[in-house]
This record gives C-alpha cells, structure tokens and sequence, in this order.
C-alpha cells in the first residue's frame, strides 16, 4: 500500500539515479527521428536560480514528451568559461591567498584559473539533476574543451581570410572592472539620477564666459573644442575664436555644427573625442585632438593634468568643488541620464579608443535575417520578430577581442615591425611570416564567439571536416537541432549570433524553433536576484515543495515571452496537484475488486472519459505545437483534477465498503496509465512511482520510455451531455447547501419536459452524484420547489416541509433583481453601434448567449415565486 502522504524525498533521487543507470538519457544516431536540444549553457561561474528553474523545466518537458514520442531525443548539456566573469572570481580568490594577478605570469594564473574551474564550474549542472533535467549528461560540453577551443581558432582564421574579421583603433565600450573592451550588446543601460554642471569657460582674451552644461565635470581636461550651431544668432561673435579649460588654463577653439541643437542645455557643447561615442565622430569630421585622461581602470592619468591617480567619480566631485571654488561653477541641477553599465561587472563604462579586433556584421547577417523573417526559423513568441530585425538591419561590428587571460586566445602573432599573421600554432606563423622571432596576441575572445558555435561544436567540433567520411556522423543527425529555449535579453548576444554561424558554417539554421521565456519577478514586478535579496534558493524550494511541485509551479504562469510573477502559492498549487494524484492512486487501491455486473453510472462514466481523455490531449497537443506550455499544463491538471478525480472516480466509486466490479476497475487501470503518460513530462517523479506501483515491471518497461498516448475518437454529443449534467449536479448541491440539507438526506427531482432533455444519457449519474431517490417528469411547474435551468430544460426539487416559504421568497426576489440587472448590462453592449460594428462575431453572440440564459433563468424564477 502507498503511504498515506506523498513524500518527494523518498523517491526523488531513486528514480533519477535508476534513469542514468539505464542510460535513458543517452542518446546516440539511429533510425528513429532525432529531436535535439542544446542547453543554453550557463556561466561556469552561475548557481540556479529561477531563471535557470524556468528554463530547464521547459527544455526537460519538451524532451521528455519527444523521448515517449519514440524520438531520438539528445538533450545537450554544457558550461560557458564566461571570460570576465570567471576572471573576476579567479582573482578574487588569488586575492583572499594574497597574491596579486600582476604578479603571475600568463601561465601561472590560467593554471589557479582552471583550478577554479574543476572545483566550482559543474555546480549548476549538479544542481539541474535536483530538478529532473534528463540531460545526456554524456555529452556534457565546456567552451575550453580543447576540441571546442580549436574549434574558436579555426572559425577566426577562416572569417580573417575571408575578410570578415579585421583590427583597427575604434571607439568602443570600455569596462574599467573587468579592464577589457566590451560589445555593444553587453551593455546595459539604466536610467540614473545624476547631476547637470553649469561650467563656465572664459573667452581667450577677454572678459565674457560660455557656460557648458555637462553631466561628467570630470572630463573637461580632455576637452578639444567648443561647438555651437551655425545658425545660432547668441554665438555668432565667436567665429574663430578660442575658450579656456577651467582649472587646467588650456586654449581650444570654438566650433560651428549643426550636430548642436539650439534648443538643448545652453546651445554649446564640449567636445571630448576621446570619452564620448558622439564626440569622436565630431572630432573626426573636424581633425581634432584627442586625449585620452583615464588609465584602463577608471582613474586619471597624467594627460589630466590635476586629480592624477583619482579615480574618475572621487575626481568629479573634487572637481566640482574646485570649479566652485573658483567661481567656475554656474549652478548644478538634479538631472535624470541614460548610463551604460557592464552586463558582467555592473561597472560603469567609459566610451574609449582602443586598438581591438573586429567582425564585420553588414554581408554575414543577411541569411540570418532573412530567414527568420520569414519564418524558416521561428521567434515564439512572433512579438520579438520586430526587435530582431531592428537590431539585424542596424547592427554593428563586432568587437570580439577582450583583454583577459581567460578564454581563446587570439591566434594572431606579431614580428617586431608590427605586422600581423592570423595564424593557429606559432610555427605556421612562422611558416607565414618568414621570420622566427614572434609574439602572440595578448587578448582573448569574446564569449560569444565561442558558444555561437554551440549547436554544431558540441557535435562537430572539427567544423570543417568532411564529417561524411570520418566516422562522426552526429552533426549530420543531430543538426540542425530542434528548439532552443532561451531569454529574450540574449536574442542579440547569442541567438542571432547562432543563426549567423549556421548558415555560414553548416548552411542551414541551428533549430528550428526559439522559445523566449520571460523573467522571473518577485510581486512588486523587480527582476529575482541574489544581490536585492528577493529570490529564494531553488534547491531550498525543491527540498520544501519537491521537484514536481516546482517545476508546476514555475510552470503555471509562464506564457512564452511573458514575465512570471513568482508566487509561492504557484508552488503550493503545484504540490496540492501531486497529492491529488497521489491520493486518487491510493483510493484505486483500497479498492475490493468483485466479478459483479457493472452498474450503469459506470458504463456511461467510461464511455464518458474515454472520450473526454480523447478531446483533452487533441487540446494538449495543440497547445505542444504552439509551444503554449503553461496551457498545456492547465489543460493536464484539469483533467486529472477536475474531470478524472473530482468527476469520473466520484462517479464509479463504489459505496462505503463495497467492491468495485471488475470491468470498472480495470477500465479505470486503463484510464490511469495514459494519465501518468501526460502528466511524466510536467511531473516526471511521481508519474514514474506510481507507474511501477501498477504493476511489476522492470526496465526498460518504465514510464520515461513509454510510449505517448495517441488520441482516438471523441464523442461529441456525449461530452455535451456530461458538462450539463455536472451542472445540473452543481445546482443540485448547490441548493442543498443553501436550505440547509443534509448532503446524505435522498431528495426527489422532477424534470419537466425531460424525457428527451439533453442529459438523458446520464441520469444514473445525477442520481447518484447528487444524492436522488427517484427521478420523475411533468409537463407542469411543481409547487413549493426549487427550480433552476439546465440547457432550456427545468429541474425541481420539491421541498414543501423542508424549507421556510417566506425566506425563500425573499431569495428568489434576491436572485431575479441580481439577474434584471445583469440583463440590463448584456443589453446595453448589443444596443451599443460602436460594440456591435467592432467587436469580433464571437463575441457578439457570446452576449446574446448570456442574455437568452439570464432570461430563461428569469422565467424559472418568476414561476418559482409564482409556485410560493
């Protein structure tokens, strides 16, 4: 017998180690149709949290529905080396041992680096086994597995002959943390309450100032110019002459540019080509200086002059004090501006020229646009479709090259003039150069031109072999994958990025399918993270709840590309869902089986749900093909819930301590394996309990391997009868409750015109759900009842001696003004032109609907007063 409570520690980890001892994640080619996902792989330095819950419920549900489907099903997991992430955290320890990164060699950190990540780096995929993930966990993939590595190197050279990839001094984003050059797309930017400085700058060789409002006083030492609009009448005097930098004594000339906007600040702008994205494109069109006054760490080097060695936010409030001190300093105001922070280190960035490596984006993005435009590839949900394109027919070049040790080395060597040779081993440069004395580049790769080769690396890491020939055929089956779930704020860091190197390097898109979750939120709507301290401990949660309930949980309100609100009452509701399984097994088996004749409630129940199962994964299905998850969930814990435990079990149950015949209980069996078979992909724990619980059975005979059901026939007309008969049961009850009578006490039903009502096939069912000793039909109202309307057709129940007349006419008076008013509201939609000529005919006729139910139920009222 089971246990009388569902206990998720005791069979949690039991199952999981039975599914990798049968090796029923592993996946290898064969004839069946493969389904493949790759894991987006999570930081090396990451611990789940409920973005990662989120999302490896979804790719674990999907794959677990392909594997019972009989589909090759190869579910790709994987670790990302995370360069400046992991950098920061290998010197933070380094720090805690106190030993400086600038004291060790190259080598010598990427030896403590890879210490790092042997003993912390497989932490989260540890933690997605808590969860259930059915990962072939024999696949697993690093981004620095040597194969994978050379893999980076191979793509770098080939897109560097092809002319794709080039090194140039640009302005890029720089992060003074993680001192390395970032993309645009890792930046971030936040809206931040700073303040506006009103300099004042004195007129080289008079008396009169400009003021120039500036949100960063610290980077007027690296001022080249003054500019102001041409058409500007206020500053037409100044043609050709020059101003002072305050506190530095610095003469720069003053500009015209219609780039200046007459109406913004004081109409002057100053010109900072080394600090500001905007101003070096000035400086450019107009040949000016360039200072660069910031180190690569954020503090003021010697070109400023004053402040040398502050760092730059010390620097602006010193001098800020110092320009009012000076009497520099017009006025401040609070002053609301758009900053860009690392998405890594949450540092502030510094726009800054640097000498970095490139890939150009304009030519090898067009096949991935255009495919996506057209749906080759679709964005679930097609919302993000606008964005994406947005972002593909503005994109910009790549900055690829990052100044850290972690991570590819760029394979590009230098001889002592300076010239370049892209190649993978010194010896080929050599080869190439002709000369033996070279240095390798410094810097490393972005991440992202790593693990944009995912889909393909992680099976074909050779990349241009003839994988024809050379006995690994798993990129040929295996690729392209089938769906990659994922987070919208890396559609541009990695998707579309995978998209770009499908095509170019396979010819052919990644997947098939992207599935955009949405953010976990707390209740006031903020982003879950460890740092506001709103985000519970996943495995906490799986340790209260157990992994079903979670992963129902987080399921229930997760709509594609839609933000979850976290709700602990989620998982509460995912946890009653798991007893209310656990408990309708347990009920099945109390039962006493006899060889008695099966009564006639139960014939129709099983004619019913079998039906009724058949219409529900038709739904189901549906929802799978759209990717609508969460509704495919909904529908799963309805029909276990709603329609095969609260209404078919009640149905068949036998009375107390009486057996159940035999053609019920084993139809019921029947009904309940197919059950476990839906619910497995959600709830795969409990489902494959109580899958052995039923019977005997050994592997490979276990639920995770079964086969999914298929729908059959669906009766229409029966499923009809049954939804009118639960409500004409609901009524039923639902007057018991309100005269106060005993749900054991046997009532009398009367049906007028109901010999052919549209519940004929269930009255059995009605009698014995709602407690009726006997069933009869009129042509005329019944006195002293109560009444209600099923369908046109009316039921009474007599209840002369049973009720106080006066207290229900005063209910029935009660319920008809409630019912004239809802009339009245219907009436006013269908009367309205504007609602009738827009709202769609669905809607229209749903309104007439309410108005023809709420009038038949104000008939059967008025004949109940009547009858009083």
């Amino acid at each position: 017998m089971l246990s009388t409570k569902y206990n998720p520690s005791e069979i949690e980890d039991k199952w999981y180690q039975y599914w990798m001892d049968q090796g029923f994640f592993h996946s290898e080619p064969s004839d069946k149709e493969p389904y493949t996902i790759v894991m987006p792989p999570p930081n090396v330095t990451g611990v789940l949290h409920m973005g990662h819950m989120l999302n490896n419920t979804i790719q674990d549900v999907l794959v677990r529905k392909a594997r019972m489907e009989g589909k090759e099903a190869c579910w790709v997991p994987g670790t990302d080396h995370a360069s400046i992430a992991t950098e920061a955290k290998v010197v933070a320890m380094l720090r805690e041992r106190g030993i400086k990164k600038s004291d060790l060699t190259r080598e010598e950190f990427l030896k403590y680096a890879w210490e790092w990540k042997e003993k912390y780096g497989g932490i989260i995929l540890d933690q997605l086994k808590k969860l259930g993930a059915s990962c072939d966990w024999e696949r697993t993939r690093f981004t620095m597995d040597p194969p994978l590595s050379e893999a980076v190197l191979d793509v770098f050279i080939d897109l560097h002959k092809k002319g794709y990839i080039y090194r140039g001094v640009r302005m890029v984003n720089w992060d003074p943390a993680g001192k390395t050059a970032l993309s645009d797309d890792e930046v971030i930017h936040k809206d931040v309450q700073s303040k506006l400085y009103h300099i004042r700058y004195q007129i080289e060789g008079t008396n009169d100032f400009l003021t120039i409002a500036t949100v960063r006083p610290e980077t007027i030492m690296a001022d080249s110019a003054i500019c102001v609009n041409p058409t500007d009448e206020r500053y037409k005097h100044l043609k050709g002459k020059r101003a002072i930098i305050p506190l530095i004594d610095r003469s720069i000339p003053i500009i015209e540019d219609d780039y200046v906007s007459i109406d913004f600040g004081t109409g002057c702008l100053k010109v900072t080509p080394a600090h500001d994205m905007n101003d070096y494109e000035l400086g450019r069109k107009h040949n000016l200086e360039v200072i660069d006054i910031l180190n690569d760490d954020g503090t003021l080097n010697e070109k400023a002059k004053i402040f040398i060695g502050e760092d730059r936010f010390v620097a602006r409030k010193k001098i800020a004090k110092a320009l009012e001190e000076k009497g520099y300093l017009a006025k401040t105001e609070d002053y609301n501006s758009n900053v860009g922070f690392s998405e890594r280190t949450d540092a502030v960035i510094e726009p800054r020229l640097s000498l970095q490596w490139f890939l150009k984006m304009d030519v090898i993005t067009k096949p991935a646009l255009k495919n996506v435009m057209d749906d080759t590839i679709r964005l679930i949900p097609a919302k993000f479709k606008n964005t994406y394109r947005h972002w593909m027919e503005n994109v910009r070049d790549w900055c690829i090259s990052r100044q850290l040790w972690w991570g590819q080395r760029i394979p590009a060597w230098y001889d002592e003039q300076g010239n370049v040779y892209v190649a993978k081993t010194l010896e080929e440069a050599q080869a190439l150069s002709g000369k033996t004395v070279l240095r390798q580049d410094e810097d490393v790769l972005d991440t992202w031109f790593s693990s944009w080769l995912w889909p393909i690396s992680v099976f074909d890491p050779s990349i241009f072999s003839d994988t024809s020939n050379n006995g690994n055929n798993d990129v040929n089956y295996y690729y392209p994958t089938n769906d990659l779930v994922t987070a919208p704020e890396i559609l541009f860091f990695w998707v579309a990025r995978m998209i770009i190197a499908g095509y170019e390097y396979r010819g052919a898109m990644p997947f098939k399918n992207v599935y955009l979750t949405g953010i976990v939120r707390d209740k006031l709507g903020r982003k879950m993270s460890k740092s506001l301290g709103n985000s519970p401990d996943p495995l906490d949660l799986i340790a209260n709840f157990g992994a079903d309930a979670v992963r129902t949980g987080m399921l229930f309100s997760s709509a594609a590309g839609n933000d979850l609100l976290y709700d602990e009452k989620l998982l509460i509701r995912g946890a009653a869902f798991t007893t209310k399984i656990w408990n309708a097994f347990r009920l099945l088996q109390g039962w006493e089986v006899s060889e008695k004749e099966a009564p006639a409630e139960n014939k129709i129940a099983i004619t019913w749900f079998e039906s009724n199962f058949n219409q529900s994964l038709f739904e189901i299905e549906d929802c799978f093909s759209k990717f609508r998850i969460s509704e495919a969930l909904e529908l799963t814990e309805r029909l276990v819930k709603e329609d095969f435990c609260n209404w078919y079990l009640e149905m068949i149950k036998p009375e107390y301590e009486k057996p159940i015949d035999r053609f019920t209980y084993d139809a019921t069996i029947l009904f309940f394996e197919p059950l476990l078979k839906i619910i497995h992909p959600f709830m795969p724990f409990i489902s494959e309990e109580l899958w052995h619980k039923i019977a005997t059975r050994q592997a490979p005979d276990c639920l995770i391997v079964s086969k999914w059901p298929t729908a059959g026939a669906v009766d229409k007309t029966l499923g009809d009868e049954a939804a009118l008969a639960f409500k004409a049961i609901t009524e039923i009850r639902n007057i018991r409750s309100a005269k106060g009578l005993s749900p054991k006490e046997r009532i009398k039903l009367v049906v007028r015109n109901g010999e052919n009502a549209p519940v004929r096939s269930f009255w059995a069912v009605i009698k014995k759900l709602a407690g009726i000793e006997e069933i009869s039909f009129t042509q005329e109202p019944v006195a002293n009842a109560s009444a209600f309307v099923v369908k046109s057709t009316e039921f009474f129940i007599p209840l002369e001696g049973k009720i106080d007349a006066g207290k229900e006419r005063e209910s029935i008076l009660k319920d008809l003004e409630y019912q004239r008013g809802f009339i009245e509201s219907v009436n006013k939609k269908l009367e309205n032109e504007k609602f009738m000529s827009s709202a769609p005919a669905k809607v229209v006729e749903l309104e007439r609907k309410k108005k023809a139910d709420a009038e038949a139920k104000i008939k059967s009222l008025e004949e109940s007063l009547s009858r009083l």
